[in-house]
């Protein structure tokens, strides 16, 4: 498809052809699943009632459970809060932030690891 060698890395390759790797087609999918869902989540506005610099980010529950640290929902609400602000301020407009947010995750390398949420 590229022409490139069999023994060829293929990160620099996926940047080339705008193809992103698992691990960042894992964080798109969470980040648009909180933006496609905000009312199943709460903002710290609206559990404190306190105007705070964290009052759009997401509420993240209490998990007594590893398995509900790891899952689905706990992990997208923690990387939607790692966004920078000036990425929050386009939640209205979809397209615009899917467009954003896949140039970012395509010039960024992620691995999946333990740290990648913390």
């Amino acid at each position: 498809m590229s022409g490139a060698e069999p023994r060829v890395s293929c990160g620099s390759l996926f940047r080339i052809l705008e193809i992103l790797a698992v691990p960042c087609q894992y964080i798109l999918s969470l980040l648009l699943f909180i933006l496609d869902n905000p009312n199943n989540f709460q903002t710290g506005l609206q559990i404190r009632g306190l105007h705070t610099r964290s009052k759009i980010q997401r509420f993240i529950p209490i998990a007594n459970l590893t398995s509900v640290e790891k899952g689905n929902t706990y992990s997208g609400i923690k990387v939607y809060n790692s966004l920078p602000s000036n990425s929050l301020n386009l939640k209205n407009d979809r397209k615009q932030l899917k467009n954003e947010l896949y140039r970012y995750l395509l010039n960024t390398h992620f691995t999946l690891s333990k740290n990648i949420w913390s």
